[in-house]
């Protein structure tokens, strides 16, 4: 809803019910050429009409409280409207109660401006409402912008923190890798020096033998 161009509309119609209730006057003051007044009578109630329609429109999107209440003033602007035109065409048919016409127009002119006050004071308090109401949206939005650059970073960083995660399983991956060589490596180590040993005690004991063998042939024969 535009508050400015309900306010707009608002004003219109008041401009228009004024000049109604004007040719309303003119024609209980006169007896010639009440077709000509009439015309412009039905004229101007057709145009309240069509302002009172657009204000509906411009209402539709308004909080539903502010809504109702202009909708029960709107409902009575119409009937407003429908009053004067009737009485209207009540005085063009008999001229001589023209008297009480213009109480009547009188009358509803005083209940119009007493109207136009309270619509202008449901006005401006559904204009505060609309701008807390457009106020909080934009904390909202704010907030919700905010709230989404924080989660933006937050996935970047997990982001970042997988990958130091994946290569480190890599690092370990390779770690065990290196691992397993290295004990291949240290038991084929273990393997050759048992080896060594084992052929390092048959040479010993070759020696000793053959050492004995000399001994006994030189000493003993």
């Amino acid at each position: 809803m535009s508050s400015e161009e309900f306010e707009k509309l608002h004003e219109a119609y008041g401009a228009v019910s004024a000049e109604l209730g004007s040719r309303c006057q003119q024609m209980a003051g006169r007896s010639g050429d009440q077709k000509r007044f009439l015309r412009e009578i039905d004229e101007k109630v057709e145009e309240a009409n069509e302002i009172l329609d657009g204000m509906e429109k411009e209402l539709r999107n308004a909080p539903s409280s502010f809504r109702n209440q202009m909708n029960i003033k709107i409902r009575s602007y119409r009937k407003d409207v429908i009053k004067l035109q009737r009485d209207a065409r009540n005085a063009n048919t008999g001229y001589g109660a023209h008297s009480d016409f213009k109480y009547t127009v009188h009358g509803a002119e005083n209940e119009q401006s007493s109207h136009l006050s309270s619509q202008r004071a449901l006005l401006l308090q559904g204009t505060d409402s609309l701008a807390r109401a457009s106020q909080s949206v934009d904390r909202s939005q704010r907030i919700a912008a905010e709230t989404d650059q924080i989660g933006s970073e937050i996935i970047e960083e997990l982001g970042e923190q997988r990958e130091q995660l994946e290569r480190s399983k890599d690092r370990l991956i390779n770690t065990g890798e290196n691992l397993s060589r290295s004990r291949k490596i240290l038991r084929a180590m273990s393997r050759r020096i048992m080896t060594n040993k084992l052929l390092l005690g048959i040479i010993i004991l070759l020696e000793v033998a053959i050492l004995g063998t000399v001994v006994y042939l030189k000493f003993f024969h």
